[in-house]
């Protein structure tokens, strides 16, 4: 663990001042991605979308997103997190915003192909930057607060959601179109702030005293130099590594878990109250995500402590697995419950997850490498609301969210399966010598 005292007040005064605010990006960016479960019923209506067509237009975000990450991120590495992250966040909000035109399924797919494509690297450049700012030691905890972004986006946004659903005929716009319209634009306003606000990296950060800018730019420089010592740090790293290729397949199947639930949520708790989706269903629905938040804080920092990444990820993972084939076909109070598991577990496996290929890539292999396992990885967001529609419609609900939990526990096995194959930390003892990371 980080020992030094001054580098110990550095990484607390980056932590105070950065993550709040990469939480409020993440935030933002996680409802504009899945706002648009919220809208389903009264979208599909309105805009004569099919439940097939609802499924493509969902998933699709996920393959325009998936095909710029990469280079987009290496984008960010060359030119800067503040200058690239105004431009996402500008651009994903004003897409997100004109979904409020959407007509028919053609509208409705290009709208989502755009979003896809202007939220692309988002993601993949906040961890990437919480890789300039954070030493290994303390990364599982950074990334355990950003990923309270998606349960805090729930807690605030499913509420938000059902109530601008509520705005239905204000100024002749459907209650849809003001949710898209509002949640959009907060988006881009928040995207200018960042230009603002952001630092690229601790060395420019004059709100760091010298002497503890010093220390973090000395520990972050120290792991950089041990990943290329061991072959991690140039491109290549990023894409002639098996071992990428298993970080990718872990994350593609927790992501159809997340996404399996998250665009099927609001609706699955209204048919379990037996009401229509708007504030009460909201406020119901947010159930779940405040759990997500209590594991999504104290399992990562746990895993710290003990250096039980892997073990524990397993075992959240495997939570999550048993909580969705439990909501499936159980009275509402237990399903309820249940889905509080599912998402309390696949959210919070996902920091502890991060810390596998962070601790093994750096530098320009980072850049990449962290891009291409999300962008691969996502595309379970584009399988898991088309395989979750084949499946009840071939074998009747909810046999779709069976599939999903069985694709949950194979995501168990590949994450025990990393245990052979563990890298030193960068800077430190090898990862054998302390727990099961």
């Amino acid at each position: 663990m980080v020992s030094n005292p001054t580098l110990e007040r550095a990484v607390a005064r980056a932590r105070l001042r950065l993550v709040p605010f990469l939480l409020l990006m993440y935030v933002l960016a996680f409802l504009d991605r899945a706002n648009i479960g919220f809208a389903k019923d009264a979208f599909q209506a309105s805009a004569g979308i099919s439940a097939a067509a609802y499924a493509l237009g969902a998933g699709l975000f996920f393959l325009t997103y998936a095909a710029f990450e990469v280079p987009s991120n290496l984008i960010m590495h060359r030119v800067g997190a503040k200058i690239w992250m105004c431009r996402i966040m500008v651009t994903w909000g004003l897409v997100s915003a004109a979904m409020m035109f959407t007509q028919g399924e053609m509208s409705f797919y290009a709208l989502r192909l755009l979003l896809g494509a202007a939220e692309a690297g988002f993601f993949p450049g906040v961890i990437l930057y919480v890789t300039y700012w954070f030493p290994q030691e303390k990364r599982g905890q950074i990334l355990g607060l950003f990923y309270f972004g998606a349960p805090i986006s729930f807690i605030l946004g499913s509420p938000l959601s059902g109530l601008l659903l509520e705005f239905h005929g204000a100024w002749g716009l459907e209650g849809w179109q003001w949710m898209f319209l509002i949640e959009g634009l907060l988006a881009s306003i928040v995207g200018i702030w960042a230009f603002w606000y952001l630092d690229d990296k601790p060395a420019d950060a004059k709100w760091l005293p010298a002497d503890e800018r010093k220390a973090l730019v000395a520990a972050i420089a120290t792991e950089e130099k041990a990943k290329e010592s061991h072959g991690h740090a140039g491109l290549k790293a990023a894409f002639a590594n098996p071992r990428i290729l298993h970080f990718v397949v872990i994350y593609f199947l927790i992501q159809m878990s997340v996404y399996g639930v998250v665009f099927y949520l609001p609706t699955q708790v209204a048919a379990l109250l037996g009401k229509k989706v708007g504030l009460e269903v909201g406020l119901v629905a947010a159930i779940p995500w405040i759990c997500a938040m209590a594991a999504t804080y104290f399992i990562p920092r746990l895993a710290d402590q003990t250096g039980k990444h892997r073990s524990l990820a397993a075992l959240t993972l495997a939570v999550s697995g048993a909580g969705i084939a439990v909501s499936a076909g159980t009275p509402p109070a237990v399903a309820l419950v249940a889905l509080c598991f599912a998402a309390a577990g696949f959210i919070a496996v996902q920091p502890m997850f991060w810390t596998f290929p962070t601790r093994y890539l750096g530098g320009v292999a980072a850049a990449a490498g962290i891009a291409l396992v999300n962008a691969m990885g996502a595309l379970g967001g584009f399988f898991a609301p088309n395989v979750k529609n084949w499946a009840d419609a071939t074998f009747g609900a909810p046999a779709g969210l069976y599939v999903l939990a069985a694709t949950t526990f194979i995501g168990v096995l590949a994450i025990l399966a990393l245990g052979a194959a563990r890298q030193p930390v960068a800077g430190a003892t090898p990862v054998t010598a302390r727990g099961d990371r």
